[in-house]
């Protein structure tokens, strides 16, 4: 099980203020990680759920569709070492869905979406990577995909592409990465009960509709992220790279 200890290891989780986010940085925490999160929202529930398990919590205040140019998205990175003293582990976990119908589809619904959903990514990573070069160990990246990495979706266009890229920006990481000893994988979540899915949910005819598709039979929980992204950041997978993991209770395999 020593495979699975994180003590001794920072990891920095973007958008962990709730959520699945807020799943990560907790199961990340439960494995001996200290977090530092990157948000907008205050994330004050997810620092008190970290530090009783004992370990720190910084967290970075900061807009990632304001702050989405390399050299904004560099200088996020530097201050999180900066206040931890090092890196191990990124979780780009932060991102925003816009819904249009496809034949009015907005400039800035295209624009944001893909600010932070796939400019962030590769830009986090970067310069992450850099930070784990230095520190000579190592690290572990892992981003956050979607079933809208696998399909296609409706009135989400912006959505569907970045997920889509985060599949492709992962394999892309991997494989120039590798020779570093660093590791980049991501999470395609499923049907999650979130803040996000709420209406869904409470639509008794989409819920059942929904429940139906899904070979489990319920709704994904944020713990249930918990330990695939304790998986990805700890020696466990060390020869797992590139790989996209459906967290999804069987929705692709139906």
């Amino acid at each position: 099980m020593n495979m699975f200890d994180l003590s001794g290891k920072v990891a920095i989780v973007t958008g962990c203020d709730t959520g699945l986010g807020q799943g990560m940085a907790v199961g990340l925490a439960e494995a001996g990680a200290d977090i530092l999160g990157i948000g907008y929202v205050p994330a004050e529930e997810t620092r008190e759920k970290v530090e009783a398990l004992g370990r720190k919590f910084h967290y970075i205040t900061a807009n990632l569709i304001d702050d989405s140019n390399k050299k904004a998205l560099t200088a996020l990175v530097d201050q999180a070492v900066t206040e931890m003293g090092r890196v191990d582990i990124l979780v780009n976990n932060a991102g925003i869905i816009r819904r249009e119908d496809l034949l009015d589809f907005s400039d800035d619904n295209w624009d944001d979406v893909i600010a932070i959903n796939q400019k962030a990514v590769v830009f986090l990573s970067q310069a992450v990577a850099k930070h784990f070069i230095a520190q000579g160990n190592g690290g572990k990246i892992i981003n956050i995909a979607s079933m809208l990495s696998f399909q296609g979706g409706i009135r989400v266009i912006s959505y569907t592409a970045s997920k889509s890229a985060v599949m492709g920006i992962t394999r892309a990481l991997a494989t120039e990465l590798s020779p570093h000893n660093i590791t980049v994988n991501a999470i395609a979540p499923g049907y999650m009960a979130t803040n996000n899915t709420q209406a869904l949910r409470e639509d008794q005819e989409r819920n059942k509709a929904i429940l139906e598709r899904i070979p489990a039979g319920r709704w994904g929980l944020p713990a249930d992220m918990a330990g695939p992204v304790i998986f990805l950041a700890s020696p466990a997978s060390d020869y797992v790279t590139g790989y996209t993991l459906a967290v999804d209770g069987g929705w692709l395999a139906r």
